[in-house]
């Protein structure tokens, strides 16, 4: 049995923690991992171990959001990113990034998934080549050293919360680093199905706020805002962080009709309220939506009305 190491006090480990600090090397703007987007570093501190709660109406782009996320915090940290989807299949997800990356509209990758997606083991087509393909291939061999980090799951009726850590901790084991980031898109799919979608959300982020822990992860979680079908009437983003007490960090995203006037159809702008942050600040940050390539891009923080 392995013994307990002894109880020190914060003048004996104080040294030792220095000189963790200082092994750390270069200085960094956040704590955390990088985000992608500045300012949601910025505002976070970077991602850091913990539960962040996206909420979010269907279809307002959640889970484009929540990809691109995932995506980006494997290109930028060099770290493995698990993706557990209920809704969409690997094929949905895998074209949203290619037409992220590409700027090929995913519908159109569609059309031509038998031949675009051989680089993920379809097998090819000898089809003639145009340059809308080639530039989905390039977007994903570019994109290759990192899409080796990440690793899409699909969930299903069977999938609980036992499932998903075992999944981290393989990916864990399989990279050899304990540094990880998750995303559990349609989160709500994890709660007990007898009770009513809002009755769960208390429970499940307590389960996946202790898994968080435990893992020593930061783990997004993607929820539904059902206040327009009257489960959460009148609230405001605010309220959420009263409602939710497991979350260490909780984002709501709403479209902002005004400025969304100013942007061509069917690109959308979308506000991300801070509304719940254990290491800062409670921010709105603008960003612009663009459906058709399943890209967020942070908008001017001037032109949120």
């Amino acid at each position: 049995m392995t013994e307990k190491p002894p109880l020190l006090s914060e003048g004996e480990e104080s040294e030792s923690f220095l000189a963790e600090l200082e092994s750390e090397g270069e200085a960094r703007e956040i704590a955390g991992l990088e985000s992608g987007f500045s300012s949601l570093s910025r505002a976070l501190n970077g991602i850091l171990p913990g539960l962040y709660l996206l909420i979010g109406q269907p279809s307002c782009g959640k889970t484009a959001f929540a990809r691109q996320l995932c995506d980006q915090i494997a290109a930028h940290n060099s770290v493995p990113a698990i993706f557990f989807s209920f809704a969409e299949s690997k094929k949905d997800l895998r074209v949203r990034t290619l037409a992220r990356l590409s700027g090929v509209e995913a519908g159109e990758i569609l059309r031509g998934s038998g031949f675009l997606l051989h680089w993920y083991g379809v097998p090819r087509k000898r089809n003639p080549s145009s340059p809308s393909w080639e530039r989905v291939k390039s977007a994903a061999e570019e994109a290759k050293s990192w899409l080796g980090l990440v690793y899409l799951c699909e969930g299903n009726e069977k999938t609980d919360f036992g499932e998903i850590e075992r999944q981290i901790r393989s990916v864990q084991g399989a990279g050899k680093s304990a540094r990880i980031m998750a995303v559990i898109d349609d989160s709500q799919r994890l709660g007990p199905r007898e009770l009513a979608i809002d009755s769960r959300l208390p429970l499940v982020a307590e389960k996946l706020h202790g898994m968080a822990g435990n893992l020593k992860v930061p783990i997004v979680a993607t929820w539904p805002d059902l206040r327009k079908e009257g489960t959460f009437p009148g609230a405001v983003p605010q309220a959420w962080a009263e409602r939710v007490a497991g979350a260490d960090v909780i984002l709501v995203m709403e479209e902002n009709p005004e400025r969304t006037k100013k942007l061509t159809e069917p690109n959308r702008a979308v506000d991300l309220h801070v509304v719940k942050n254990r290491g800062g600040e409670r921010r709105k940050l603008p960003f612009d939506f663009m459906p058709a390539f399943s890209r967020f891009t942070e908008a001017d923080a001037g032109s949120s009305p």
